[in-house]
C-alpha cells in the first residue's frame, strides 16, 4: 500500500506541476513583452529625438552588440563585414596582393611582402609606402579599409603607387590579385634542435605543423634532439585546429573536454595512435600572451607528460566560442557556449597554464601592467575554480648584465641539449 501511495503521490503532484507549467511559461512570456515593449519605446524615441538622423540598421546593431557584450569579455556581435572578415582570418586564406602592412603618418607602410606572392616577385619592400589605391589617395584612409580595397578575387588587377626611399618620384606597381595562404606556422632548424612557432590557430595550422615536423625531421637527421613549440602571444583560434595540433603529439588519452549548458555542448576529443615527433622530447613556451586554443595544446602535453611548459603563467582564457550566424545580411554572434577543461579535469579559466618551469625575458618589469593584461583583469569575465595557493616559485631571469636576443628561447635550446651553461639567475616570487 505505501509504495501505490507513493507512486500515486507522485502521479499527483506530477499532475499538480504540469497544470502550473502553462502559467508560469505565460508570466514569463508577459514580462519578455514589457520588456520588449520598453526597448520599443527606447528605440523610438532615440529614432525621433537623436540629434542626427539615424538609421534603423544602425541602432539594431548596436543594441545586439550592446546585448551580446554585456555577457562576457569574449561574446560578441559581428556585422556583415567583421563576420566575413573573421572568415578570411580563420580560413588563412584570401584573395589579394601577399604583405603585411600598417599605417603610418597617414600612409600604408609595408612590413614585408610575403615570399612567392605577386607583391614579392613585384619588388615590393619592406619600408615602401603606398599613397595610392588604383588612383585613390589613401591619406586619412583607415587602415583596415585599405586593406579591403587592396583583397580581391584572384586574376583581378591592381595598381598601388608606392612611395621608396631613394626614389624622387612616386612610382606605379600593377599587380594580378592572387590567392594568398597565411602561414600560422613558421620553423627553422637550430643547430640539432627543431624550432616551430605557432602564431594562431586557423584551417592551415595543423597541416602547416605536420609539415614543419617532416621538414626538420628531414633536415636535422638521427641527431635530432627534441623541438620547441613556441605558442608565446598566441592568441588561439579554432578548437579542431588545437585538438589536432596536440593529437600530433600524443598517442592516447584525452585531449580536452567542454562542458555548457546543455547535453550537446558537453564534449570529450580523445587523441589517436600515432606520435609524429616520434616521441623526442618537446619544451613548450608560453607567456602572457598565450591563450584560449593555445592553453588547450600546452595544458594537454603538460598533463600527458609529454612536454615540458617553460615561460610565464598563460592568459588563462578557458572558454569556447560558438558562431551563430544570423539572418541574411545580418551577420552572426560570438557567443560563450562552454567552459574547456584539461584531461586533468583541471579549468584554467582565469588561472592560466602554469608552465613546470618559470623563466621571464627579464624585460617584464617594463611593461606596464595594464598593456598585458590576463584574463582574470577583464572585466566581466567567466569566474573561474578557486584558486589553490601554492608555495611561490623561483623564476629564472638573464643574469645582470647578460643581454639575449630571447632568453626563454636561448633557455629552452640549452635544456634540450642538456647544457647548463646559460648565465641565469633564479628571483623567488610569492606569485605564479
Amino acid at each position: 500500500m505505501k509504495r501505490f501511495a507513493l507512486v500515486a503521490l507522485g502521479g499527483v503532484i506530477g499532475f499538480s506541476a504540469a497544470g502550473l507549467l502553462p502559467a508560469v511559461r505565460a508570466a514569463n512570456d508577459v514580462s519578455t513583452y514589457r520588456q520588449l515593449d520598453l526597448f520599443a519605446d527606447a528605440f523610438r524615441s532615440v529614432r525621433q529625438n537623436y540629434v542626427r538622423p539615424v538609421q534603423d540598421k544602425e541602432l539594431v546593431n548596436a543594441a545586439i552588440e550592446g546585448m551580446v557584450s554585456e555577457l562576457d569579455p569574449h561574446s560578441s556581435y559581428m556585422d556583415p563585414k567583421n563576420y566575413a572578415d573573421m572568415q578570411i582570418q580563420t580560413k588563412g586564406e584570401f584573395g589579394g596582393v601577399g604583405i603585411e602592412v600598417t599605417m603610418e603618418d597617414g600612409l600604408i607602410k609595408v612590413i614585408s611582402p610575403i615570399d612567392d606572392t605577386p607583391a614579392a616577385k613585384a619588388g615590393i619592400k619592406t619600408g615602401d609606402f603606398i599613397a595610392a589605391i588604383d588612383g585613390v589617395a589613401i591619406q586619412g584612409m583607415a587602415l583596415n579599409d585599405a586593406i579591403d580595397k587592396m583583397r580581391g578575387a584572384p586574376g583581378s588587377k591592381i595598381v598601388l603607387t608606392v612611395l621608396r626611399q631613394g626614389e624622387k618620384k612616386p612610382f606605379d606597381v600593377t599587380l594580378a590579385r592572387a590567392q594568398i595562404r597565411v602561414d600560422s606556422v613558421k620553423f627553422r632548424r637550430e643547430g640539432d634542435v627543431g624550432y616551430i612557432r605557432i602564431t594562431a590557430f586557423n584551417e592551415q595550422t595543423a597541416s602547416g605543423l605536420e609539415k614543419a615536423l617532416a621538414t626538420l625531421k628531414k633536415q636535422i637527421g638521427p641527431g635530432l634532439k627534441g623541438y620547441v613549440l613556441d605558442l608565446r602571444n598566441n592568441p588561439g583560434g579554432l578548437l579542431d585546429q588545437a585538438i589536432q595540433v596536440s593529437d600530433d603529439f600524443l598517442t592516447s588519452g584525452e585531449i580536452v573536454s567542454t562542458r555548457g549548458r546543455h547535453p550537446d555542448d558537453t564534449q570529450r576529443y580523445d587523441a589517436h595512435s600515432g606520435d609524429m615527433a616520434d616521441n623526442k622530447k618537446v619544451l613548450i613556451l608560453v607567456n602572457g600572451g598565450t591563450a584560449s586554443a593555445s592553453e588547450i595544446v600546452a595544458g594537454a602535453l603538460q598533463d600527458h607528460k609529454r612536454a615540458t611548459v617553460l615561460g610565464l603563467t598563460s592568459f588563462g582564457k578557458g572558454s569556447v566560442q560558438t558562431i551563430i550566424p544570423l539572418g541574411e545580411g545580418g551577420g552572426a554572434l560570438r557567443l560563450t557556449t562552454a567552459r574547456y577543461y584539461t584531461p586533468s579535469g583541471h579549468s584554467i579559466q582565469a588561472q592560466g597554464i602554469v608552465p613546470d618551469i618559470m623563466v621571464a625575458q627579464g624585460n617584464e618589469e617594463e611593461v606596464p601592467k595594464l598593456a598585458r593584461p590576463s584574463e582574470a583583469d577583464l572585466p566581466g569575465h567567466l569566474i573561474g575554480e578557486p584558486v589553490i595557493k601554492k608555495p611561490g616559485a623561483g623564476i629564472i631571469k638573464p643574469a645582470p648584465g647578460k643581454k639575449y636576443d630571447d632568453f626563454q628561447l636561448s633557455y629552452a635550446l640549452d635544456m634540450l641539449r642538456g647544457q647548463t651553461t646559460i648565465s641565469a639567475v633564479t628571483v623567488k616570487s610569492d606569485k605564479d
